[in-house]
C-alpha cells in the first residue's frame, strides 16, 4: 500500500505534518517555459497532445515545490463530443462558433462520445509515470452551471443574459440542457479517475453571476448530481467557485469533499459556517502575489493562522496565477507555507 499525499489527507480532513499547496494556473502564462510551448502550438494542440499536455503539467512542479500537480487541460474540452465548435482566440478566450440557443440545438448535443476526450486520461497517466507517485495528479471539470453558460453565451459574458433567459423562461429546457451535459461531464471526470487523478476539481467559476435563490433552484440540483457521480470513483471532489460568499454554506449542499474559497471573504469565517463539515481550499488573493514580500508574508501568514492548523486545508489562492505574476513570489509563497505550517 503506498501511503496518501499530504493533499491527499488534507482532503480528507486527517492530520499533516503541514499545510499542502498548490495553485490554481500553476502551469500557465506566467512561465517563461509555457510561453515558450506556446509559441509552437495552440492551446488545444497542446491539450490534446498528452506529452506537450504532461510537459506543460511538470513544468511548475519541481521548480516551486507544489505539494500537487494540476493536469493541463481546459474545462471546455468536452465541447467538441458534443457537437460544439470551440476555438481559443487571443484577446477573447474562448469561443462557441454555434451556441445552443433553442430546443432543437439541445437536443442536437452528442452524450455517446466522452471516450474522445482519451487524451486527457493519457497526459494524467504521463504526468504520473513521470513524478513516480512523488505528488498527486489533480483532474478537473466544468460545473454544469459554468459549463452551460459557455456554450449558450458563446463565450465568457458580463451578464448571462441569454443563460438566464433560458432558465427562467424555459426551465424544461433548462433542465434537458443541463442533464445531458451530466451524462457527459461524469464520464469523463470518472476517465480521469481511471487514468490516474487522485481528486477532481469542479469549476463552478461563475456561479457567483447568480443570486443565492436562483442558485439553489436552478444548479445546485445538478451540481449535487455531478458530484455525487464523481465521488463514486472513489477519490475527493473539490468544488471551486468566486463571488459566492453570500451562499457558501450553499455551495457545501452539493457534497463536496472540499470547497476551494476566494478571497473575498475570511476563511475561518466561511469554514465555521459550514460547520467545518468539508475541508476548505484557499484562499490568498491572486493579486497579492505582485505583493512586496513582506506583505505578501502577512497575508500568507494571516490565511494559515485563520485555519488555525485544523485539518483539512489546502493552501492555495482564490483563483488562478494572473499572467506576469513573479514566479519568484510563487515560489517565496510555498516556502512561507512550509515554514509557517510546520512550525
Amino acid at each position: 500500500m503506498i501511503a496518501p499525499s499530504l493533499f491527499e489527507l488534507a482532503c480528507r480532513r486527517r492530520p499533516v505534518a503541514r499545510t499542502p499547496v498548490w495553485f490554481m494556473r500553476q502551469a500557465g502564462r506566467y512561465l517563461p517555459e509555457y510561453r515558450a510551448v506556446r509559441r509552437r502550438r495552440s492551446l488545444l494542440q497542446i491539450c490534446k497532445q498528452p506529452d506537450l499536455a504532461a510537459e506543460v503539467t511538470l513544468q511548475p512542479v519541481d521548480r516551486l515545490g507544489v505539494d500537487a500537480a494540476i493536469i493541463f487541460a481546459d474545462l471546455l474540452l468536452p465541447a467538441e463530443p458534443m457537437g460544439l465548435r470551440l476555438e481559443f482566440v487571443a484577446g477573447e478566450g474562448p469561443l462557441i462558433r454555434n451556441p445552443v440557443r433553442s430546443r432543437s440545438d439541445v437536443e442536437a448535443l452528442a452524450t455517446n462520445h466522452a471516450a474522445d476526450l482519451g487524451y486527457v486520461g493519457e497526459a494524467i497517466r504521463l504526468v504520473r509515470r513521470r513524478l513516480d507517485r512523488r505528488i498527486p495528479v489533480i483532474g478537473f471539470v466544468g460545473a454544469p452551471f459554468t459549463f452551460a453558460s459557455y456554450i449558450i453565451e458563446g463565450g465568457a459574458s458580463r451578464h448571462f443574459v441569454r443563460t438566464k433567459r433560458m432558465m427562467y423562461g424555459e426551465p424544461a429546457l433548462w433542465n434537458r440542457l443541463l442533464g445531458k451535459l451530466l451524462k457527459v461531464l461524469a464520464p469523463y471526470a470518472a476517465s480521469q479517475v481511471r487514468a490516474g487523478a487522485a481528486a477532481i476539481q469542479v469549476f463552478d467559476s461563475w456561479a457567483g453571476a447568480l443570486s443565492p435563490g436562483d442558485y439553489q433552484r436552478y444548479v445546485l440540483p445538478h451540481s449535487r448530481d455531478l458530484i455525487r457521480r464523481i465521488g463514486r470513483a472513489g477519490v475527493p471532489v473539490i468544488h471551486f467557485s468566486t463571488g459566492v460568499g453570500g451562499y457558501y454554506a450553499m455551495l457545501d449542499q452539493a457534497g463536496a469533499d472540499v470547497l476551494s474559497l476566494d478571497w473575498r471573504v475570511e476563511l475561518d469565517k466561511a469554514w465555521e459556517a459550514i460547520g467545518h463539515r468539508s475541508a476548505v481550499q484557499g484562499n490568498l488573493d491572486p493579486a497579492a502575489l505582485f505583493a512586496p514580500l513582506p506583505e505578501l508574508r502577512r497575508q500568507v501568514v494571516d490565511i494559515l493562522r485563520r485555519a488555525g492548523g485544523r485539518p483539512g486545508h489546502i493552501f492555495n489562492l482564490g483563483h488562478g496565477i494572473l499572467p506576469e505574476t513573479p514566479v519568484e513570489n510563487v515560489k517565496a509563497v510555498v516556502e512561507m507555507v512550509r515554514e509557517f505550517s510546520t512550525r
